[in-house]
């Protein structure tokens, strides 16, 4: 019997067409890394001109799984923090090397007259540090053999190519034990300056959360140690916390991170939907379910990771039907998808940073209205800026409401604490028509009575009229503030800035250099003592007088000053940004060899953008903002 294949044809087409896209989605990711550079530069084109066809073809469902995939791709970060998971890969990969005593004074290929002046800058430094502080740094050195998060921080202060040398000599300490109004003692009997504030608690002065400590102490004493029943203040703490975000239920935590992760499960729980949207570069604290690449063992799998400020992003929000809550950090409005500033990834002078309160205030309007219509929850992680903006927080200073608001580190007035509070709808833990359908989320130490206790001291001096008085001027006092350091600094002719949003503080640097992480060690050695991330970020208390702060500022020029002399920022057309970071991966791929890094040439020079340019960081869409 002969087989007219004529009719066979079409279904074998099909087949064929089905089998092709199998192959396709298999190697999508590795094809989709090599032809990215060219798939953004015609993106705007294929997508306008083929837009017409894929709503035509919507309902299909094969087409519509792979536009909103297209729309996915479109919305993620150029940067690695944008793909959480090469990030991840990569940084499995990335080998460690160190570089010799030579290389180390001179990995920017200088003459050997600035090696000179460095070798004897760091030399005089190093003799400083043993002289002035050999108490607290043999107690932090005795210290960091039992303490995990020391031994991890002192490991992250500068980037790892200097890090051993750094380490074996120029040691610093990290314990203080008495403070002072800004200032903290070490155990050397030193006074220096805090520009670390308590990694954000620090908003009223430590004066004000000994004293909110003491009252809470005094207050819950005669309880003392009983959970499971509340204190009666916790009335007070809630009535507050409702008014001040505008929600209609509280739950308390132990910490920001917790917080959070509730905020992200009954966002979860009540849409019915699986996946995160998060921002890239944003920190939302260390859990599995938002912390996605680098830093998180375990692949995020629910999680998106999207461009902040950008149309691509509310396309996705607008298109796909798993998303159930969108988490902002307002921090991020300093620099948009950038991670945290941290002086362990300074190999270059490229951070950027630029707080523009108009236009992430607008970004926040059309997300809200998004989210909105998309019946999409939007949260605003508010643990760490809290009230640092406003009485009311981001969601007062910015003009926009979210759906659910988690507060911690100076809530607490001193004692750790996490907060969520959001709308009855979004906060009940079970179904009455289901009764074995719950969301739970319980502590043993959540609205601890002595937690609850100094928090009431903190919400309370919330309204009290000299606080409300500040906050009106904030904007006003802190951008004059880093205004006039600015200009003091240009004067000068010193290549670091600063760029501010409120009270947070980070540095910046005009003039390519590889030793900007420097800066930090002697800003130490004027009385000004950082946490371990350095010179990223500076967090000041609301309570710091003209004259400590014209005091900081004096230290600070002196600092760079004396860093300029030491020929750290040596001047050569060939030291550029792009130079430095094209010869860190030729040393990176050469130890990967497992060969030792040995080319210290530059490329030709380029133009150095301007200090609060983020260009770079927040792009914008194709003829639309958002």
């Amino acid at each position: 019997m002969t087989i007219n294949y004529y009719w066979l044809r079409p279904f074998l087409r099909l087949r064929a067409i089905a089998l092709a896209l199998r192959v396709g989605l298999a190697f999508a990711p590795l094809i989709y890394y090599w032809l990215r550079p060219i798939g953004l530069a015609f993106a705007p084109l294929i997508y306008y001109w083929l837009r017409p066809i894929g709503l035509a073809f919507a309902p299909l469902i094969p087409f519509r799984k792979l536009y909103a995939r297209f729309l996915l791709s479109r919305a993620k970060h150029k940067s690695l923090q944008g793909h959480p998971h090469i990030a991840l890969w990569i940084a499995r990969w990335v080998p460690a090397y160190s570089y010799s005593e030579a290389e180390f004074f001179s990995s920017d290929s200088a003459p050997p007259g600035i090696e000179n002046k460095r070798r004897e800058g760091f030399e005089r430094l190093a003799n400083l540090f043993r002289q002035r502080f050999p108490k607290t740094i043999a107690l932090s050195a005795a210290l960091e053999t039992g303490i995990s998060d020391l031994a991890f921080v002192n490991a992250h202060r500068v980037p790892f190519q200097y890090r051993q040398y750094v380490q074996d000599h120029l040691k610093i300490g990290s314990i203080v034990d008495e403070t002072d109004g800004p200032r903290v003692r070490d155990m050397d009997g030193n006074w220096s300056y805090d520009l670390g504030g308590s990694y954000g608690v620090n908003l009223f002065g430590s004066d004000f959360y000994k004293r909110c400590i003491d009252r809470g102490v005094e207050r819950a004493r005669k309880l003392g140690l009983v959970l499971g029943p509340y204190h009666p203040v916790i009335a007070d703490n809630v009535a507050r916390l409702k008014q001040i975000s505008g929600c209609e239920e509280v739950s308390f935590h132990m910490s920001g991170t917790e917080a959070v992760m509730q905020a992200v499960r009954l966002a979860q729980y009540h849409t019915k939907r699986s996946h995160v949207v998060r921002f890239s570069g944003a920190y939302h604290g260390w859990w599995d379910g938002v912390q996605a690449g680098i830093g998180n063992p375990r692949p995020a799998r629910d999680v998106y990771t999207l461009k902040e400020m950008h149309p691509d992003t509310l396309r996705v929000l607008r298109t796909r039907d798993d998303i159930a809550c969108v988490l902002v950090n307002p921090v991020q409005a300093m620099n948009p998808n950038g991670v945290p500033a941290s002086d362990s990834a300074l190999i270059a002078s490229d951070r950027t940073a630029n707080f523009d309160r108009s236009l992430y205030t607008r970004w926040l309007q059309d997300l809200r209205d998004v989210c909105t219509a998309r019946s999409i929850v939007l949260i605003f992680d508010e643990v760490f800026l809290g009230f640092r903006l406003a009485r009311g927080g981001a969601q007062e200073y910015f003009g926009v409401k979210a759906d659910m608001v988690t507060y911690g580190k100076s809530l607490g007035g001193g004692l750790p604490v996490g907060a969520v509070c959001g709308k009855s709808a979004l906060m009940r833990r079970y179904d009455d028509s289901r009764p074995m359908d719950i969301c739970f989320a319980r502590g043993t130490f959540n609205s601890h009575p002595y937690v609850m206790a100094t928090m009431n001291e903190f919400l309370r001096h919330l309204d009290e009229p000299d606080v409300l008085a500040g906050y009106e001027q904030l904007d006003v006092l802190w951008n004059s503030r880093a205004c006039d350091l600015n200009q003091r600094l240009e004067r000068l002719e010193l290549p670091v800035r600063v760029a501010n949003m409120t009270s947070v503080w980070t540095t910046l640097y005009t003039q390519p250099s590889c030793y900007n992480w420097m800066f930090q060690y002697y800003l130490r050695t004027e009385g000004l003592t950082m946490s371990w991330i350095g010179t990223g970020r500076f967090i000041f208390s609301h309570d710091l007088k003209n004259s400590d702060f014209n005091e900081i500022a004096n230290r600070f020029v002196a600092a760079a000053r004396a860093m300029k002399a030491d020929g750290r920022w040596w001047k050569n057309a060939t030291l550029t940004n792009k130079a430095i970071k094209r010869r860190i991966m030729k040393e990176l791929f050469s130890a990967a060899l497992g060969r030792a890094p040995s080319d210290r040439t530059t490329g030709p020079a380029e133009a150095i953008p301007a200090p609060c340019d983020t260009s770079s960081r927040h792009e914008t869409g194709p003829s639309e903002s958002w």
